[in-house]
């Protein structure tokens, strides 16, 4: 398949490449076999932002005749016999896919640095990290290699590294983007998620690759009364709440006990290194200027939706990475005694650290005796939150009557990315600060992330969460800001997409 190929494309993405190391496989002279499907309906306005334009794809997103390493030693010398739905329909509006990008193993990670592959650099700052676990398509995207990119969004892992990297991050409603292809981690959870250089571009995108698909019982498509992706022809003058950083840090510290050394360490991990506060001040400067009204609001729920997404995520995952024995397809044990014995060695030497764990964890909590305990109360966490941010946005089905929002701004993660170094955030914070995304992922709800200003030299990311199927409204709010203060871009960066 044919694409817009700059002048010395080339030798730009070799430059870029052998920097950050984005790429698990990069093929611009051949992009992936194209299947046959009918083109989406969309604007000609939006496919020409598609058509004739490479992408890159994340590597546990299936694209025929290329690498499905899901960032593991344990695939990494597997082939997809098949493509996403997404994928597909992606190349029908015209876009060419050149290459996988890199990933924290099975989409387990914050920083791209679990990966079993390489560590993915970020753009703006090769001793920091690109966020993870869409890291490789973030940071893509951020250097110009490609102009949008798919990811993978589990709790929060497209808007983190978008955040990190200063590019748009767009996590949709829950099932509106089929999941077929999409290697399975926390199914009740995930969505594919898109990466793109501007607002627009994000939404021409989603165009291509939304609506119920019949190999996806999980996917949908918007309800009558959802807002139009396309014009809506509604500008400032509305409102949004403001989900503040004071806000949430009073809701976990509500959630602490005496000596309960763990809790004081994740509400430390929340608070917001003043880099980002001066960010998200931004942010909120910039939407009043545009004619908007904000109010500050409370969700007292949020406190428990850390541990509530890593109980539902680890159990999910744990039964959905049981398939992964070493016998049908990946790389196995070269000797074993016996079958479990050849499952085991091919686990053991197969997946990572992080990933050994979360199973374990998800085993744990799965057990006889333990699932009202943990998981089934994580399920009725995760319904509260739900309904806390429904009766400020409105529900899912779109009956008569006002929501209070037009949406919800919150900060994306409580630093800029950050460096490899001893002081670099322990695992145990980098779960932690997930606080501010997973509850989108809880909720099934759209969230936006996009660069709110560059401060200390490195992009500061916001995100707006919206009512379910209301990704137009976020892209519309989101353009706004792009036009009064455009998207930055790391040195180096070339607009070859324009």
């Amino acid at each position: 398949m044919s694409y817009k190929q700059p002048v010395s494309y080339a030798a730009y993405l070799k430059e870029w490449e052998d920097k950050i190391a984005a790429f698990t496989e990069l093929e611009p002279g051949k992009p992936a076999p194209v299947e046959g499907l009918a083109a989406a309906d969309i604007p000609d306005s939006a496919r020409a932002l598609v058509e004739g334009f490479p992408c890159a794809v994340k590597d546990n997103i299936a694209v025929r005749g290329m690498r499905l390493s899901c960032g593991s030693k344990l695939l990494g010398g597997l082939k997809s016999p098949y493509s996403a739905t997404a994928v597909i329909k992606l190349q029908a509006a015209g876009a060419a896919v050149i290459g996988k990008t890199n990933l924290d193993e099975f989409g387990m990670g914050s920083s791209t640095d679990n990966s079993a592959i390489q560590k993915t650099n970020n753009p703006w700052d090769l001793a920091r990290v690109s966020g993870g676990s869409s890291g490789g398509s973030a940071a893509a995207t951020a250097a110009g290699m490609v102009p949008f990119a798919l990811g993978s969004d589990t709790g929060g892992s497209v808007r983190q590294p978008a955040a990190f990297c200063g590019v748009v991050g767009l996590k949709p409603t829950y099932g509106v983007v089929s999941r077929f292809g999409l290697v399975s981690y926390a199914s009740s959870l995930e969505g594919i998620g898109i990466l793109a250089d501007s607002a627009e571009r994000a939404r021409a995108v989603f165009a291509a690759i939304r609506g119920r698909d019949p190999m996806d019982d999980t996917s949908c498509d918007p309800p009558p009364g959802a807002p139009p992706l396309y014009n809506a022809q509604k500008n400032g003058g509305g409102v949004i709440g403001v989900l503040s950083p004071e806000a949430i840090a009073r809701a976990v510290a509500s959630g602490q006990s005496a000596g309960a050394e763990a809790f004081k360490e994740a509400a430390a991990a929340a608070e917001l290194e003043s880099e980002v506060q001066k960010g998200f001040a931004a942010a909120r400067e910039c939407f009043a200027s545009l004619g908007y009204r904000l109010v500050d609001v409370e969700i007292p729920a949020l406190k428990y939706g850390v541990p509530a997404y890593y109980t539902i995520a680890a159990a999910e995952a744990s039964a959905n990475l049981a398939r992964f024995d070493g016998i049908r397809y990946g790389t196995r044990s070269e000797w074993a005694e016996s079958a479990d014995d050849l499952v085991t060695k091919t686990r053991d030497s197969g997946f990572g650290s992080e990933v050994k764990l979360r199973i374990l964890l998800g085993t744990f909590v799965l057990r006889s005796g333990f699932q009202d305990r943990y998981y089934l109360r994580a399920q009725r966490i995760r319904a509260g939150i739900r309904a806390g941010f429904e009766k400020l946005l409105g529900s899912s089905t779109y009956e008569p009557g006002s929501p209070q929002f037009d949406a919800i701004l919150m900060p994306v993660f409580p630093i800029r990315a950050f460096d490899r170094g001893p002081q670099s955030l322990s695992p145990f914070a980098q779960k932690a600060a997930d606080l501010y995304t997973c509850c989108a992922n809880l909720a099934g709800l759209p969230a936006l992330s996009f660069p709110a200003s560059v401060e200390g030299g490195l992009p500061v990311g916001v995100q707006l969460l919206g009512r379910a199927f209301s990704e137009g409204r976020l892209l519309d709010l989101c353009a706004e800001y792009e036009k009064t203060r455009p998207f930055p871009h790391p040195k180096g960066f070339k607009d070859l997409w324009r």
